[in-house]
Parts: structure tokens; C-alpha cells; sequence
């Protein structure tokens, strides 16, 4: 379920499996990462099995940021802990730099500290920010990327149009998101560790299983790998293309703003 206000009139989204008022969905998740921010790598780990650690390199490997002196500025929404922003200047060459939007400030303290204790301090900004309504000039950015964020964004719609609105021309969306498997056994077997594994080692893990449960809810939640492309297209992008990984656990989306 993605936001309805867009569609039908009506304010309502989903958090979860429950829908709330739009106007409620931003405070309740900001909740989930304000509890989560410090074990929120740990929290990947337990939703992907581990695997999510492959998933980014694939996704930062077609950011492709140019490693010579090309100049090159990526802008990288709800990434608090800096780990995709990370990849892409190690990746990139010396004028290739990141900045991050996050809503909340929890995370993006937590990118803060692991940028100084692993040496990214001075080559990532790292901002409090919307994913609705970005505090960015328009065409100001060489791409766009958003992993494992897009789905907890109350308007999906609205965070697409910001997107294609930041980007230059020529510039490019790539989002990486938790999705549907092409399987139903397999997507069975994945539900019912979802379900009962991960919340009861994170509630081990961090003393509180409930910010796991919404996690694995909103997954359930969003958008399909064609019904997401399709609102990625209806936001201006071409060229929109999906690749499942690992079955279709995870899928990396991709638009240009031609």
C-alpha cells in the first residue's frame, strides 16, 4: 500500500500492516530508527541474512561514480549510517563526493560518528532532510540513490518527483529495496523467517523486537517490482528497468532524467 492521497483523495498510508494518517507515518518511523540507529547495520544483517553487504556492492557498482577527476556529486537519501555514501566515494575518484539526506537526526549522528572512526569526515555532508521535500536547488545532482529507505517515505509519489527534480539532466535514480520474490514457496520460507526469526533476535539483539516487526511489515507493504516501476515512470524518468536479487528479496531500480 502506498500513500493514498495522491490516487484516491483519501489521507491514509500504511505503516506496517496498519494505515495511519499521513500526517502520523513520519513520526512513528522516525521512532522506529531513533530506537534502531546504533544496531542499524545489524538490522540489515538480520533482514538479509547477511546478504545485503553483496546487494550494496552491486548497487554501488552501477552508481559507476567516474574515477578519474570528472567531478561528480551524488545525493544519497535516508543513508543516516553513511554506508552507501561510503561505497561511492571509495569507488569514485577525488572530486567524487556524497551527500546524505536523512530525516533522522539519530541516524545521521551514527553516519557521523562511523565517518570519523573510518576516515570519510570532510568527504561526506551528511544533512537532516525530507525525502518529500528536499532543501536542494533543482538540477543539482549527478544521481540519486536510496537504499532500503524508500518504503518507510509516507508519499512515495512525492519522494519520486523530488528525486527527478534534484537530478541533472542526464542524471540518474537507482534505488535499492527490500521486494517480492518471484517464488511463492520461497517467498513462504522468507515470511516465516521474517516473521518469528527477526524480530525475536532483534528484541535479543537490542532489547526491543517491535521496530523489527514494522520492518519486516513494510516490506509486505510496498509496492511490487512492476507497480514501483511503473510510479517511477509516472514521476518523468525513462528508461526504467528493475533486476531482482536473490530471487527477488531485494531489487535495484533504476530511471534516468533524460
Amino acid at each position: 500500500m502506498t500513500d493514498t492521497a495522491d490516487t484516491t483523495g483519501r489521507n491514509e498510508t500504511a505503516f506496517g500492516f496498519r494505515t495511519v494518517e499521513k500526517g502520523e507515518k513520519q513520526g512513528l518511523v522516525n521512532d522506529v530508527f531513533a530506537k534502531s540507529a546504533a544496531r542499524y547495520d545489524q538490522m540489515n544483517d538480520l533482514m538479509s541474512a547477511g546478504i545485503h553487504r553483496l546487494w550494496k556492492d552491486d548497487f554501488v557498482a552501477m552508481v559507476n561514480p567516474p574515477k578519474g577527476a570528472t567531478p561528480f556529486h551524488g545525493l544519497d537519501v535516508a543513508g543516516g549510517t553513511g554506508d552507501i555514501a561510503f561505497r561511492i566515494v571509495t569507488a569514485g575518484g577525488a572530486n567524487t563526493r556524497v551527500t546524505i539526506a536523512d530525516i533522522s537526526p539519530e541516524m545521521v549522528a551514527e553516519g557521523k560518528l562511523r565517518a570519523e572512526r573510518e576516515g570519510f569526515a570532510g568527504k561526506v555532508d551528511f544533512t537532516v532532510g525530507n525525502a518529500e521535500a528536499l532543501a536542494f536547488p533543482d538540477r543539482s545532482f549527478d544521481c540519486y540513490t536510496i537504499a532500503f529507505g524508500i518504503r518507510n517515505v509516507p508519499s512515495i509519489e512525492k519522494a519520486l518527483r523530488e528525486a527527478y527534480r534534484v537530478l541533472k539532466p542526464g542524471g540518474r535514480f537507482l534505488c535499492l529495496e527490500f521486494s517480492h520474490m518471484d517464488v511463492e514457496m520461497m517467498q513462504k520460507a522468507y515470511d516465516a523467517y521474517s516473521f518469528t526469526v527477526i524480530p525475536a533476535v532483534g528484541k535479543v539483539v537490542t532489547g526491543d523486537g517491535q521496530p523489527y516487526r514494522y520492518l519486516v511489515e513494510s516490506i509486505r507493504t510496498f509496492p511490487k517490482q512492476q507497480e514501483f516501476a511503473d510510479m517511477i515512470t509516472a514521476a518523468g524518468f525513462q528508461r526504467v528497468t528493475f533486476r531482482n536479487l536473490t530471487g527477488g528479496i531485494a531489487a535495484i531500480h533504476s530511471g534516468w532524467r533524460i
